[in-house]
Formats: C-alpha cells, sequence, structure tokens
C-alpha cells in the first residue's frame, strides 16, 4: 500500500482558511507568524477574517493556499509518510516544501515572487481561461492549434471530461466556435489571466533567477511534477520543471494515471477544500472503466 499526498492550486481558498490549525497547534501559530514576517503584511488576518475581494488577489492567494497545506502538512508531524506528492499548479511548490525538497522560507518566498510575477504578466495583456466540458482531448488540442493570430492552448488535464484552455479573449472564442458539436459545453472562468500558456512568459523570465538560485535538496519521497506527469527527485530537474512550469500545462489527469500505476491506492489532500480528492476519483473511475 502506497500514499500519495496531494496539494491544491489557486481556486481553492476561502475565507477562515488556516483558522483551525493557528488556535490548535502552536508549531502552525509559528509558522504563520513566520509567514507574516517573510511576506511583510499580516496574510493570517486576510486568510482568517478577511473579504473574499482580499483574498482573491493573486498575491494574497498563493502564499495563502500554500501556508495552508503546507502547514497542515507540518502538523501531522510523524502521521506525515508519503511515498509520494503532488500538486495542482502553485500546489507543486507545496508539495515540494511539504517533502522537503525546499525550506519553509525558500518555498513561501518562491511562490510570492511567482505571484507577483503572474499578476504582472497578466496586466501585459488580456486574457483569461475557460473550461470545456466533455468531449476528447484531441478535439480540444486541435480546436486551439487551428485557431490563427491568437494565443490560445490546452493549460489544465483537470480529469476526463474536464479541461482548462487559457489565451487571449479571441483565441478562446474562436476555439469555443471551433469546439461546438465537440463538447457538452465551454464555461469562461473569472480569472485575471491565461495561466499556463505562453503568454506566462514574462513571469517566467523574471523567476527565472530566483528558481535558479533556491536551494532545492532531495525530497523524502518522489514528486510528480506538473510538466510532465512523471516521478522526480534530482534537484536540478525539479527546479527546471518548477520554471517550465508556469508556460507549460498541468498534466493532472496523466499525473494521477502514473501514480496509481506507480502504486498509490490512497490519495489525501492537504489545502482548502477538496477539489483534487474529486478530481482523482474521477480519474480513477474512468482508469477502472477502461479495463473492461
Amino acid at each position: 500500500m502506497k500514499k500519495a499526498y496531494i496539494f491544491p492550486g489557486q481556486g481553492a481558498q476561502f475565507v477562515g482558511m488556516g483558522k483551525d490549525l493557528y488556535d490548535s497547534n502552536g508549531d502552525a501559530r509559528k509558522l504563520f507568524e513566520q509567514a507574516n514576517d517573510i511576506l511583510g503584511f499580516r496574510i493570517t488576518d486576510i486568510m482568517f477574517s478577511g473579504t473574499d475581494e482580499e483574498l482573491k488577489q493573486t498575491r494574497v492567494t498563493q502564499p495563502a493556499i500554500f501556508l495552508h497545506s503546507v502547514i497542515a502538512a507540518v502538523c501531522l508531524g510523524e502521521e506525515f509518510k508519503p511515498d509520494m506528492v503532488a500538486g495542482h499548479s502553485l500546489g507543486e511548490f507545496s508539495a515540494l516544501t511539504a517533502a522537503g525538497a525546499l525550506s519553509f522560507e525558500e518555498g513561501l518566498t518562491l511562490v510570492s515572487k511567482r505571484a507577483m510575477a503572474m499578476q504582472k504578466a497578466c496586466e501585459l495583456q488580456p486574457s483569461t481561461m475557460a473550461a470545456v466540458l466533455g468531449g476528447e482531448a484531441s478535439d480540444i488540442e486541435a480546436a486551439c492549434a487551428g485557431v490563427e493570430g491568437e494565443v490560445v492552448v490546452a493549460a489544465n488535464y483537470n480529469c476526463p471530461g474536464q479541461i482548462v484552455i487559457s489565451g487571449t479573449p479571441k483565441g478562446i472564442e474562436l476555439a469555443s466556435e471551433a469546439l461546438k458539436g465537440k463538447v457538452k459545453r465551454v464555461l469562461p472562468l473569472n480569472v485575471s489571466g491565461a495561466f499556463h500558456s505562453p503568454l506566462m512568459e514574462p513571469a517566467r523570465v523574471e523567476l527565472a533567477e530566483a528558481i535558479e538560485k533556491a536551494v532545492v535538496s532531495r525530497p523524502m519521497c518522489v514528486v510528480y511534477q506538473n510538466v510532465d506527469a512523471q516521478p522526480h527527485g534530482e534537484p536540478e530537474e525539479i527546479k527546471a520543471n518548477l520554471l517550465a512550469q508556469l508556460t507549460a500545462p498541468v498534466r493532472w489527469t496523466q499525473s494521477v494515471v502514473n501514480m496509481v500505476n506507480g502504486g498509490a491506492d490512497e490519495f489525501v489532500e492537504l489545502g482548502p477544500g477538496a477539489v483534487l480528492t474529486g478530481l482523482v476519483a474521477k480519474v480513477r473511475k474512468a482508469m477502472e472503466a477502461s479495463l473492461f
């Protein structure tokens, strides 16, 4: 039996997140206060009692989810013995920190810099994302590839029947038109930018130096990384994949399949919400169905 710990990305946040950990655990309280010092503002005030609008700011959201996830792992103490870990987008930083590849301070600092860089990239050009429900991945990829003069790509392979596309508003519109009759629905998402697309290249460039300088150690277990859905443990590979992740798709479906094939029979989500738990269930159901 192997246990996989999984860590959510942006969108899982809610006001009040992490307060139970802060109130009930002394180690958690110390880490939250350390985070306030590192970030230079009291993120705990926003997490515990702020407004939805305050929490939705990218500079707040990403560190907040990271903190909730990593501190939840710390609170498990000796119970936290993963055979493998993985995180969705931002969650990959949480997974690496929980598994010891990044120190708490290093992980939080990188997440904060990543959030700022992504926010700047969003402000350079109008861009957005949309969830494509139903349909085949090959049809969605073909629709994106067929759009000329605009940017639109498959960005998140979340589970069978749910792929998120990312790009310029016009690119999303043209791809959506091309998918009519091939998918159930294309649902625009309320996000500020085209994450995991070529439009995040300015953020990738800005973050490159910080990731290169970061101290990355061998994690306590393999980390299935988003860019190739493969297990990694070598520090230099981890760094390269972290940087590539900004402009490359999140291959979550493929990661879950590979973790199951690697022996994972229990998945535990650490962080706000249970979005990934739901996605894992859908991937596993599709895997079981494909056996018959």
